[in-house]
């Protein structure tokens, strides 16, 4: 393993969209290399361990989701000694552009990937998407996706109006269709919400024994913001690159949801949409039993003038 790379010297956060994305290229350089793909993407190489990270991300994506401002692997890479390349869109792309194909069959050429032990390719919704698509780059590599799509093509996914203006764009040529692509991956976890229709039928057409979905449920159309906010995206991470990650260890930390106010709403909004005023009665007091909740006492005490003795 190298030196650890500085990559606090100068911090992201703060700086305009320019500064920011000049800032980035030049702690990036100090640190790796930094490729410009054509108008609409990045890549961000950290040189450093024999752990390599893989996340699609958007420049939006990154200064709204870090404290830091800065790709979410760039955390992996201080707190676990990895490597990390982000490939960053301006906006949600779907990486579909010839220049991120150009870039990553280079990478092939050069043998980029098989310099390392481990590599885990990952990304959420449209960079969900990405991530299964690209990892046929890297055959044995581990793939961890939130609520990703499989393709936007309208032969295959026509059920899904969420993304009406994608559907000029080509899924049918290089590094298409997401499930055509994982076969060689060691493993993937698809992450999503089956009270979320769309991305439960996205879900369903990732297939293989190497394919292990991980349902949430209750936890809406955002996974991955909640889980940041949990602390639980670097664990899952972690444990995903390390090769140990199981549905078993996967729902032991999203214990992690009986203390998150995001979850629990959402989940009492459930239980009393299906109108089971006792059992959101439950809900409500646990909640406030153990967390400073005043919406959820708020809320017990109306049901308990509702329910009277039967509370």
């Amino acid at each position: 393993m190298q030196d650890a790379p500085d990559l606090d010297s100068r911090p992201l956060a703060g700086l305009s969209r320019a500064e920011w994305l000049d800032r980035l290229s030049e702690l990036t350089v100090e640190n790796g290399h930094f490729a410009v793909l054509g108008p609409r993407h990045m890549a961000s190489y950290i040189d450093h361990g024999g752990t390599l990270l893989v996340s699609f991300e958007t420049v939006e994506g990154i200064r709204a989701l870090s404290e830091r401002e800065e790709p979410l692997g760039w955390q992996m890479v201080r707190g676990h000694g990895w490597s990390h390349l982000a490939i960053i869109a301006q906006s949600d792309t779907w990486y579909r552009d010839v220049a991120v194909y150009d870039y990553f069959d280079r990478l092939i050429d050069d043998g980029f990937f098989e310099d390392f032990d481990r590599v885990l390719f990952y990304g959420a919704g449209p960079c969900g998407y990405a991530a299964a698509a690209y990892s046929v780059a890297a055959p044995g590599a581990s793939v961890l996706v939130i609520q990703p799509q499989a393709t936007l093509d309208p032969e295959f996914a026509e059920w899904d109006d969420r993304f009406v203006e994608m559907r000029r764009t080509s899924f049918s040529d290089r590094f298409g269709y997401a499930p055509a692509m994982i076969d060689a991956a060691i493993e993937v976890f698809v992450v999503y919400d089956p009270h979320e229709t769309l991305d439960a039928m996205h879900a369903t057409l990732f297939q293989g024994d190497n394919v292990i979905r991980l349902r949430l449920r209750n936890m809406g159309g955002a996974i991955q913001g909640d889980l940041i906010g949990m602390g639980q995206l670097e664990p899952m991470l972690a444990a995903a690159g390390a090769g140990v990650l199981d549905r078993e260890l996967f729902y032991e930390q999203m214990r992690a949801r009986r203390d998150h106010l995001p979850y629990l709403r959402r989940l009492l909004a459930r239980v009393e949409e299906r109108d089971h005023p006792r059992l959101a009665w439950r809900l409500c007091r646990n909640v406030s039993d153990r967390l400073n909740a005043p919406r959820f006492a708020k809320r017990m005490q109306k049901l308990e003038a509702m329910l009277g003795e039967d509370a």
